[in-house]
């Protein structure tokens, strides 16, 4: 029982484990923060600047595609290193068309990933940027606060349709008051901290992912060295007894 026991741990593939649980954990958190994110925006801009963000809906469903895809390439991955993984790789890339099959799996996990690290670290570049504005507008509305003042938003002109008027660029009243900095910049702010935490967890998981596939190519490469080394020896072997029986 504990041999068989032994023999199952050292089948698990521990460090892609980990990598997956992060990427997933990761994910998570990201699509979740950033939908209610976007929802607390939409809701915010339609209350207090009657905008109506339709796009925003299109963006959301972009979040759910891309847990879904994340969540299955951090399984495939995890696949690939249970068959890399202990005596499990001895079985699978028996064959020479196994091993080269494996190595290209390797190979092609790797690409997507490495490519996958680049897009996530421009999504945690878009994320700090929006992280820092909402943080201003937190300011902002901490000062209007003590002074009793109105929200002069005209420096984000930008960020406002091309025909918007100056004045609807300032948040005056007080129910918008409450609206632009309670109820939408105040929550909005700690989903997308969170988010972008989340996204350097997933990119820290992806780098995680790449050293295990480098290592998971070396073993299947090394394999097959061994594998080749395995059968000189039998080869080896049965000519001496093929001699050995000659002689006697």
């Amino acid at each position: 029982m504990g041999d068989c026991c032994q023999s199952c741990m050292a089948r698990i593939p521990y460090a892609t484990l980990i990598a997956t649980l992060m990427c997933l954990l990761g994910v998570g958190i990201f699509c979740f923060t950033m939908y209610r994110g976007a929802s607390l925006t939409v809701i915010m801009v339609d209350q207090v600047f009657h905008l109506r963000l339709i796009w925003i809906e299109a963006v959301q469903m972009i979040f759910v595609i891309i847990g879904a895809g994340m969540a299955a390439l951090g399984f495939m991955i995890l696949f690939v290193g249970f068959l890399a993984t202990g005596a499990t790789r001895y079985k699978v890339y028996r064959a020479w068309r196994s091993r080269v099959g494996g190595r290209i799996s390797c190979a092609v996990l790797m690409g997507i990933t490495y490519l996958l690290n680049f897009v996530w670290s421009l999504i945690l570049c878009f994320l700090v940027v929006v992280t820092f504005i909402y943080t201003m507008f937190w300011n902002m509305c901490s000062s209007v606060e003590h002074s009793q003042s109105c929200i002069d938003l005209t420096q984000f002109h930008f960020m406002f349709p091309p025909n918007t008027k100056l004045e609807d660029m300032k948040v005056c009243e007080k129910y918008e008051i409450k609206a632009f900095c309670k109820d939408g910049v105040e929550n909005a702010e700690v989903m997308f901290i969170l988010a972008t935490l989340s996204a350097l967890l997933v990119i820290l998981s992806l780098v995680h992912y790449l050293m295990c596939l480098a290592a998971n190519y070396a073993h299947i490469r090394d394999h097959e060295k061994f594998q080749e080394l395995q059968e000189i020896q039998n080869l080896n072997e049965l000519e001496y007894s093929a001699t050995s029986k000659d002689r006697f």
